[in-house]
């Protein structure tokens, strides 16, 4: 599941020396002691993928970085290697209470939504972390995937008509950023008038800004009110479903997992949907009418996840002690950032989609192991991102870039990979 943001950590360890990079003041724009490269820097918002390149090339597939702030970490880039990283949930675990360098870290540091101890499922670990994964899978197993289908088309219908009479758009702003945001905050019992705050406040809690905290306490505020709702008026809603789950979460229990669940199936999803209306607006396979023979749009939505996974990097997992990968040394208490994106174009790994492996989905881009994203949460994105997709195309089969493809920006984050904008013309309807 995606990372949320959360309120300031609850408890603090002492960091030991031997940390993978060290002597920031030393270091350039780019690149610290040893080649640790700056992942905050522009260098790595330009072109990420050259620069996975670049680290597998002088690194191998585990790399030293720099978080915000010079914070020392460790990049794992081959897909193998986060394979077994997340296949090793006792050895590589997710509790960041056992980071050695939190005495370094600033209040204010702009990844503490990221990292921050909550008792939500995201940090919990073993049975407890069953437990609550297990809620959620019930949870969302609950949803019909056949009235999510028809859910989804009605919301992207609806969205198209704000906009098919101006013969222009921005897919990122008007659409690809709204279907998943108002079909799961459907699926939370919220009001027309609470998507549009909750819009701005997950936006805002993702963005590594000063405002994070404030647009996490307002998700927070949002997440109970729901709760309080489902207690004394239960429906077929999520918080109603987890209230009435036998596993009888506590109260802060379920707010925290609502908030994991609506961050993982808003943005996420919102960028499968932008990156893959880039690709199919952008490249030749694609571009030919629906009717004329057009590359399905399973087809793509699967290549956009090997290539420009929605969710790039994920922080992270904390060393449970001193150990080894490919060939690194990893002390206790180390903090490893498990590349997805670069693990995907892994060239030992990578499918050949011009030689038929497009049915290929092996990817890790929604993780992997005991911490891996509910089995049923990727099939609801799909469902919503398939449906948002043919229902662009199906509206305004005529739709165009009003930009060269190399001119589309990407949103300068080094966690999420999706357009920043997305301006399109059609024939107006």
């Amino acid at each position: 599941m995606s990372v949320q943001a959360a309120p300031p950590q609850e408890a603090a360890v002492q960091p030991p020396p031997g940390c993978p990079a060290h002597d920031p003041s030393a270091a350039g724009e780019s690149t610290g002691p040893g080649g640790a490269v700056r992942m905050h820097s522009p260098r790595f918002q330009r072109d990420p993928a050259e620069l996975y390149r670049l680290l597998r090339r002088e690194h191998g597939p585990v790399a030293p970085i720099l978080l915000d702030d010079d914070i020392p970490a460790w990049l794992v880039l081959g897909y193998r290697e986060v394979h077994y990283v997340t296949s090793n949930s006792e050895l590589f675990a997710r509790d960041s209470r056992r980071w050695h360098a939190w005495d370094a870290i600033p209040a204010n540091w702009p990844l503490m939504p990221y990292v921050t101890y909550t008792p939500s499922v995201l940090f919990k670990e073993g049975a407890e972390h069953q437990r609550r994964a297990g809620v959620i899978t019930d949870v969302l197993s609950a949803v019909d995937q056949f009235e999510l289908h028809a859910t989804s088309e009605r919301v992207a219908d609806a969205l198209i008509d704000d906009f098919a009479g101006a013969g222009q758009a921005d897919l990122m702003a008007d659409y690809a950023a709204q279907v998943p945001l108002r079909v799961v905050a459907g699926l939370f019992g919220l009001d027309l008038d609470q998507i549009f705050q909750l819009e701005r406040d997950m936006a805002g809690s993702l963005d590594e800004g000063p405002g994070a905290l404030d647009a996490y306490m307002r998700i927070h505020a949002t997440m109970t009110g729901l709760l309080e709702k489902g207690r004394s008026a239960p429906g077929p809603d999520v918080p109603s479903r987890m209230l009435a789950h036998p596993a009888g979460l506590e109260d802060e229990e379920i707010i925290q997992d609502m908030i994991s669940i609506m961050a993982a199936g808003q943005q996420p999803t919102a960028n499968w949907i932008g990156n893959t209306l880039r690709l199919m607006l952008t490249d030749d396979r694609f571009a030919v009418t629906l009717s004329g023979g057009r590359r399905s749009v399973g087809q793509a939505l699967n290549e956009v996840l090997w290539a420009d996974t929605p969710t790039q990097n994920f922080v992270g997992r904390w060393a449970a002690r001193d150990t080894q990968l490919a060939g690194v040394r990893i002390r206790k208490g180390d903090c490893l950032v498990l590349g997805l994106a670069a693990a995907n174009t892994d060239p030992e790994v990578q499918p050949d989609f011009s030689a038929g492996s497009v049915g290929n989905q092996a990817h890790l881009s929604f993780s992997h192991g005991e911490h891996r994203c509910p089995v049923p949460a990727p099939e609801m994105a799909e469902v919503i991102a398939r449906a948002a997709v043919e229902v662009l195309l199906d509206r305004l089969p005529d739709v165009m870039l009003t930009v060269p493809a190399e001119e589309v920006e990407w949103r300068p984050s080094i966690w999420m990979r999706g357009p920043a904008t997305l301006p399109v013309e059609f024939t107006s309807i």
